[in-house]
């Protein structure tokens, strides 16, 4: 087994909203056990995992970490990924403003995506991902910590690590893999698409406002802060 596996196990109960007790009795064994297979200590039979899995109506891939899908599947490709983009009415219950955020960042990152990809850069769009994966990461956490039954046992790196700033080191590596992967590319300038306003706006009509839209706003944001620093420090 890995380390996977005991943290699969303790959240599946965690999100059931059970006690080692209570699932160590509808799983036949000990309350003692069941915390030794939470945490690592021991490792359990096939007996158990196929007990565990009907109990938690999961797969045995995703209680050994095999697969993000809880019925088994694997991610082959880009068409087997769940898209929301294409719900009729796609709106965020309770909020316009969030739904118009969603839909400018949803909007940007394929505008991003999709250059990245005719640019045929591997690395480039590896560390991309990287870098906004981490970013989403930290914000789901910092909103879960948040909540009033927030468990940091749901999360693999520990508290002190997240909380000292490990993601943001992450993110700054990526950052540098992604710009060290563009200048690469450079030697390769006829590969790059055009992308001049008109040629942006020819090609995608719709997202690049999005993308414009985001362009402007941060940009504002970050004179107003410097000016502001600026003014502090005179």
């Amino acid at each position: 087994m890995n380390a996977d596996f005991a943290r699969t196990l303790a959240l599946l109960r965690q999100e059931r909203g059970i006690s080692q007790r209570q699932a160590a009795q509808a799983l036949g064994i000990s309350q003692a056990l069941l915390s030794h297979y939470e945490n690592g200590v021991r490792e359990p039979g096939l007996n158990f995992v196929v007990k565990a899995c009907d109990f938690y109506n999961v797969s045995a891939d995703f209680l050994l970490g095999r697969t993000l899908s809880r019925d088994g599947t694997t991610i082959l490709d880009a068409d087997t990924l769940y898209d929301v983009s294409t719900e009729r009415d796609n709106v965020l219950k309770g909020s316009v403003m969030a739904t118009l955020s969603k839909k400018l960042i949803v909007n940007s990152v394929g505008v991003l995506f999709d250059l990245l990809g005719r640019l045929g850069n591997k690395k480039a769009i590896k560390a991309a991902s990287n870098y906004l994966s981490t970013a989403l990461y930290t914000l789901y956490r910092h909103l879960r910590q948040a909540s009033p039954n927030g468990n940091d046992g749901f999360f693999s790196v520990p508290r002190e690590h997240f909380m000292g700033g490990l993601p943001r080191a992450d993110m700054i590596l990526s950052e540098a893999e992604y710009v060290a992967s563009l200048c690469g590319q450079r030697k390769e300038p006829q590969n790059f698409p055009e992308m001049s306003h008109d040629a942006m706006s020819s090609t995608y009509p719709g997202t690049y406002q999005s993308l414009l839209q985001i362009i402007h706003v941060c940009g504002d944001r970050l004179n107003k802060e410097m000016a502001s620093h600026s003014e502090h420090t005179q």
